[in-house]
């Protein structure tokens, strides 16, 4: 497994990061966070939302066995977790208090990473701000990110912490992936000046570019698409065009000798810009076939032959940045 520097920061985090935000039975969830840890990655994110608090708890079971030392933990605040008013948001009252429970279910005594996992319209910036620089002095949280926020407001909040002299956010959580690649318009050539690492979540465009999907073929009851959570996937995406186009990336895949999901992670590590590329699993074999994707180089040629076959499907419009400013699912 090999590592890189998150941004401008001195931390090293893998190059595959393991999110556990899908909903799993407590033990199947608890084996696959084991496997990931067992597969060589040693940085893990997670959100205080995730299965109604629970997915911290089981990652705090699976990486309290673990060295400290020897792993990354990141979360995220901001999404409801509670009926209260003040359950959510960005306030300096739910950041602190959302922190602090956050730190009980995972069972440390800091977070490495903690993310405003939304921006939040109702917060001044600098209340948010001043809220994740006290973290960070008391030693609570090692650094600070945010998760889908737009240029202006990353532009935004770099000027607020260097006017008051606040900790910097080192750490950007973006969709991104072959079909979805709005970030390379504003985000990253604002983020690379900046020095912070894009952490990139859904490189394989929720189980799209693995090749599960084939035109003509009914979806399987127990996949993203055709379970539960179909509704986010993007309107017009499981066309027998896309699904055709997609299908011809195998052809790629194996004259590399390497599976399409390892293809879709490499290429996505092939952005300079990316730190690390946020995978999850249902079951153990997925994850240990994600994490084999780093170290596996995509020359240009192989990048080329991408494009030319997504090319009339790839979304690049900035202004569609965040995606998914309300789902907190992934």
């Amino acid at each position: 497994m090999r590592h890189r520097r998150l941004g401008g920061s001195g931390l090293r985090i893998s190059e595959i990061t393991f999110g556990n935000w899908i909903n799993l039975t407590e033990g199947s969830a608890e084996e696959v966070a084991r496997t990931a840890l067992e597969a060589g990655i040693t940085t893990f994110d997670t959100a205080d939302v995730y299965a109604g608090t629970l997915a911290e708890t089981i990652l705090g079971r699976v990486l309290g066995k673990a060295r400290r030392e020897s792993v990354v933990i990141s979360t995220k605040v901001c999404a409801p977790v509670g009926t209260g008013p003040n359950d959510r948001g960005l306030s300096r009252k739910h950041v602190m208090e959302a922190a602090h429970g956050s730190l009980r279910r995972l069972g440390t005594d800091y977070i490495d990473l903690y993310q405003a996992h939304r921006y939040d319209e109702n917060t001044p910036l600098e209340e948010t701000l001043r809220a994740f620089d006290d973290l960070v002095r008391q030693g609570k949280v090692l650094y600070v990110g945010v998760s889908e926020w737009t240029a202006d407001q990353i532009s935004a909040a770099l000027g607020i912490a260097g006017e008051m002299g606040l900790d910097r956010i080192v750490a950007n959580q973006p969709q991104y992936n072959m079909l979805w690649r709005v970030i390379e318009a504003e985000i990253v050539p604002l983020c690379a000046r900046e020095g912070i690492g894009q952490l990139v979540w859904s490189p394989l465009a929720q189980g799209l570019l693995t090749g599960k999907y084939r035109p003509g073929v009914p979806l399987p009851a127990d996949s993203r698409a055709g379970g539960p959570a179909r509704s986010q996937f993007s309107v017009g995406a499981l066309t027998e065009d896309v699904l055709t186009r997609i299908g011809r990336l195998g052809e790629i895949a194996d004259d590399l000798g390497i599976g399409m999901a390892q293809l879709a992670v490499a290429w996505v590590l092939r952005n300079p810009a990316v730190s690390t590329a946020i995978v999850g699993a249902t079951e153990p074999r997925q994850i240990i076939e994600t994490a084999a994707a780093s170290g596996i180089d995509l020359d240009d040629a192989a990048a080329e032959r991408i494009d030319e076959i997504l090319a009339p499907i790839v979304e690049r419009d900035p202004a569609r940045t965040p995606a998914h400013p309300t789902d907190y699912r992934k």
